[in-house]
């Protein structure tokens, strides 16, 4: 363990010479982190600051919002001390410190993603954004820095995100059966998210479904309670949704996930309140048994007489995102690349923290006075 404490540490690190300047120009939080222990922080370099001053989330520094800057804050922070050795090629999701229900609606603290790609450590956070690890394991009295070349982005909420993400038949159908706030703000969730071309594979049964009939397949595809990362998802295993009914889960031996008969095709999509899991079919509280056809490249839909459609009515009013989300190393699952067909480059920079209530914020290192204890 190094004897250098952190803000020695900032101070002698030139590409962290923005992050020093910045913690020393706010009042009490040079102290406030110098007493922190047992901790990984996330530290953004000089260049990444630079590019997310270049965003529209920045441009918002001035509202001040201090609640918004502490979430920002101490999501860099890990509860826990992680080398750069500790993260494997097997997804593991750690704690941080944002634990404020107002932007963490998760048990124990919203978590990043940590994964070991090639030879890069990489962070994922909100919106698919990620960040690489640049220079690892700077020690100091009170844990480890790594330095990373991205702001992480605060997960936002449910119907947030499918917008964001481009999912507009999973954002107009919340919307429509009146379900976005509600889903917004349940405490630890898992979401299974039909990607626009599985509502278009059912697109004629659409239309003819009633409030509770729709409420009833959305409700189908929400597991209550349990937030199911892809680390936790085994071959065999039942879950309950919130409609009622279970959930099977298959894990072929390539890596492949079904839920039902529905394909993984974007795993770990972090939310305020759980995770996201993009699917590729719509599942069907009335159609449990549906299973997985391994082999085939898309799967059949869990809905039978129903054809395609080439337009959604349900997508309508969705706003459509103006950037793709995402940035760096590619995420995938089952060899799938990206979130939606039209996604396929980065976001640069973070989103600004959205409170769980679907309120937006601006954020990152404005001269707030206030931090947090750690």
């Amino acid at each position: 363990m190094s004897s250098m404490s952190l803000i020695d540490l900032l101070g002698a690190t030139s590409s962290l010479s923005t992050l020093a300047a910045t913690v020393k120009s706010v009042p009490g939080l040079a102290e406030s982190l110098g007493s922190a222990s047992n901790v990984t922080i996330l530290a953004p370099s000089n260049e990444a600051f630079q590019m997310f001053l270049s965003t529209p989330a920045a441009a918002a520094l001035a509202a001040n919002d201090t609640a918004a800057i502490q979430a920002v804050l101490s999501y860099h922070i890990l509860n826990g001390t992680y080398p750069a050795s500790a993260v494997m090629e097997m997804p593991a999701f750690i704690p941080t410190m944002l634990n404020n229900s107002a932007y963490a609606n998760v048990t124990g603290g919203q978590v990043v993603e940590a994964v070991k790609q090639g030879d890069k450590v990489v962070f994922y956070s909100g919106l698919l954004s990620n960040a690489t690890v640049t220079t690892a394991d700077q020690n100091f009295t009170g844990g480890v820095v790594h330095v990373i070349d991205n702001v992480l982005t605060v997960p936002q909420n449910v119907s947030s995100t499918a917008v964001a993400a481009g999912l507009s038949g999973v954002a107009g159908a919340l919307k429509r059966a009146q379900l976005a706030d509600t889903v917004d703000s349940l405490k630890d969730i898992t979401v299974f998210a039909p990607n626009n071309s599985a509502f278009q594979a059912i697109g004629s049964a659409l239309p003819n479904l009633t409030m509770t009939q729709l409420q009833d397949i959305l409700e189908y595809h929400v597991i209550n309670g349990t937030v199911a990362y892809s680390s936790t998802l085994m071959n065999g295993m039942t879950v309950p949704a919130l409609k009622g009914g279970d959930l099977k889960i298959t894990v072929e031996d390539n890596g492949d996930v079904f839920v039902n008969s529905a394909k993984v095709l974007i795993p770990d999509v972090l939310v305020a309140n759980g995770v996201v899991h993009v699917i590729d079919n719509v599942l069907n509280p009335n159609n449990t048994s549906a299973a997985p056809e391994p082999t085939a490249s898309m799967q059949m839909p869990a809905f039978s007489g129903a054809s395609t459609a080439t337009s959604l009515d349900i997508t309508s009013g969705v706003s459509t995102p103006t950037a793709a989300i995402g940035a760096g190393p590619t995420k995938a699952a089952g060899g799938q690349g990206s979130m939606t067909s039209s996604s396929s480059s980065s976001m640069t920079g973070a989103a600004s923290p959205m409170k769980t209530g679907a309120m937006g914020a601006a954020a990152l290192f404005a001269g707030a006075g206030a931090w947090m204890n750690v």
